[in-house]
């Protein structure tokens, strides 16, 4: 028996391959990567059932949609495209603020079907709360969107259980996406009932918290995580040993730490739909494999006894991203 039935993302959103592609890191933000290979990686991954294509308007300032956009030419019947959009970016590439106005909200998703190439985007999501516009504005916009038929789905990203009620109110939602991992398991106490209440799904994105629990360690300057709290020095080498021991644990199914946190999570209910970062092939190869994996009861709880989020040293982002997540607000 293997995990490789479709998931359902939500009872409003469409049927996936249970892992999603993830592509925010194929255009830069840990390191210069090789364009061909990454194309190569997602027809790869259309190529083993994978339905799912994650990326954000915002991703190296669009050049990550250009990418997918070139990846899916004479494909794009094969994937559905999820988008998160409104971070706003100056020309020296720092982050300058969020909009999610209805009127940016369509001018967004005015370039992004440019860039990618497509008449329409499967999945589309403010990737924060704007905490100067009203969520119902925002889905309200998505909506008109959806009935002007360029839009199919809406999805939100990183809120709390009251947004999330009051955005499903305006607009069903298909799915959340927000971080999740075993050493990341703050939705499960507010937000992951209210998802299960309402019928949405989740995405599931940071599901080896960016590459700590498989032994991924910063080497260039422009790699984002050497900023992250849970990659600086001090933090890093005590993370390193719940990252061994998780290593012990699978090394015992004959599997890698990575394959092990991903079954995990594909464990933890049916409609969560891990979104996995791929750069390589042989980065994709080895988080398919986690889907031949199965886990006990037992061993799900052995599991999270022994690597728990009160061993990790750090948050998963700064401080000044943690007070922008209304999801932290929120379950807090």
């Amino acid at each position: 028996m293997t995990n490789k039935k479709n998931r359902q993302l939500g009872s409003a959103g469409p049927e996936v391959f249970p892992i999603a592609l993830g592509c925010m890191g194929m255009t830069g933000i840990y390191g210069p990567s090789d364009e061909s290979e990454c194309i190569a990686t997602i027809h790869e991954a259309l190529d083993q059932g994978i339905t799912l294509i994650d990326t954000g308007d915002f991703y190296n300032m669009g050049l990550n949609e250009m990418l997918i956009g070139r990846a899916l030419r004479g494909r794009r019947h094969k994937a559905l495209v999820s988008v998160k959009f409104g971070a706003l970016r100056s020309p020296d590439q720092s982050w300058s603020g969020y909009d999610a106005r209805p009127a940016a909200v369509k001018n967004f998703l005015a370039y992004s079907l440019n860039r990618l190439g497509v008449d329409h985007i499967d999945i589309y999501r403010p990737a924060r709360l704007d905490p100067n516009v009203p969520v119902e504005e925002t889905i309200g916009a998505i909506a008109d969107l959806i009935k002007a038929g360029y839009v199919r789905c809406a999805g939100l990203s990183e809120v709390g259980p009251e947004t999330i009620r009051k955005a499903h109110a305006v607009s069903p939602i298909c799915d959340l996406q927000i971080e999740y991992s075993l050493i990341s398991r703050g939705p499960e106490l507010r937000i992951f009932p209210v998802l299960k209440e309402l019928g949405i799904g989740v995405t599931a994105y940071g599901v080896l918290s960016r590459g700590l629990l498989s032994g991924s360690a910063t080497t260039h300057p422009s790699d984002f995580r050497a900023r992250m709290p849970r990659f600086v020095a001090g933090n890093l080498a005590q993370n390193r040993k719940t990252v061994d021991r998780l290593r012990q644990l699978a090394a015992e199914k004959g599997i890698s730490a990575s394959q092990l946190a991903i079954a995990w999570v594909l464990s933890k209910w049916e409609c969560i739909v891990p979104v996995m970062g791929a750069r390589t092939r042989a980065q994709l190869v080895e988080s398919l494999g986690a889907l031949t994996v199965q886990l006990s009861a037992s061993e799900v709880a052995r599991i999270e006894q022994e690597i728990q989020p009160s061993l990790v040293a750090g948050e998963r982002y700064d401080p000044h991203h943690m007070k922008m997540l209304d999801s932290e607000v929120n379950d807090h």
